[in-house]
């Protein structure tokens, strides 16, 4: 990726022979990627900007974390429509089954109080998001709906960083504002999860046979 204005595709396989190979990829991914941010939520030292919107809205309609995180993936699908943004397989599954997931690691985990636990469970959420995200995003079946969202806009000729930050902060804000939890974790997320969901994206991109298809052309965190 390059700075200021570029083309920025999102690279997908729809052959249907690539599946067995992509599709366990995709699962544990989206495992970890729910694990993960039920750990952040558990910590309570302050969520990733779009965790502070979607507790913000569980936390004014009596939803859980984890149906919220679904239902706001599926409002935002519908944004992808004038952006011209096409799902893959990867994007509905992850639409559908995080927040699940989520919820399903929230109800094993416990409320620790002690801050020394509470920054292992943000640490080590930061670390199994960033690999659910290099995992599933590596697997090239299609973006999640934060991401597919960021990448329509910045297709249309914006700066990347420009579309992420300002997205970001517009969840950020809102959620802020109903009440989800801003802090010390929030800044911890917004310069960890970059870097790391680089590496893990160079190690578990998935190219054609042995042909890598520009991997950065897939990495929407």
């Amino acid at each position: 990726m390059s700075g200021g204005t570029h083309d920025f595709t999102v690279v997908r396989f729809t052959d249907l022979r690539e599946l067995p190979r992509r599709l366990p990829q995709l699962v544990v991914g989206l495992l970890c990627l729910g694990a993960g941010i039920a750990a952040t939520v558990r910590a309570d030292l302050g969520l990733s900007p779009y965790d502070v919107l979607h507790q913000g809205v569980a936390d004014h309609t009596g939803l859980s974390f984890g149906v919220v995180v679904v239902l706001v993936g599926i409002l935002v699908l519908f944004l992808w429509i004038p952006l011209r943004q096409r799902p893959g397989i990867g994007t509905v599954v992850n639409t559908l089954t995080v927040g699940f997931i989520t919820n399903g690691v929230l109800a094993l985990l416990g409320h620790p109080h002690e801050l020394v636990w509470r920054w292992l469970l943000l640490l080590g959420g930061l670390v199994i998001t960033a690999l659910g995200v290099g995992l599933y995003i590596g697997c090239a079946l299609g973006p999640g709906p934060r991401d597919g969202l960021m990448t329509g806009i910045a297709a249309r000729g914006h700066p990347v960083w420009l579309v992420r930050m300002l997205l970001e902060l517009t969840a950020l804000a809102f959620g802020a504002a109903l009440g989800g939890t801003v802090g010390i974790g929030t800044a911890v997320f917004a310069f960890g999860i970059g870097p790391l969901g680089h590496l893990f994206f160079h190690r578990f991109h998935l190219g054609v046979d042995t042909d890598d298809p520009d991997p950065d052309a897939t990495f929407a965190e």
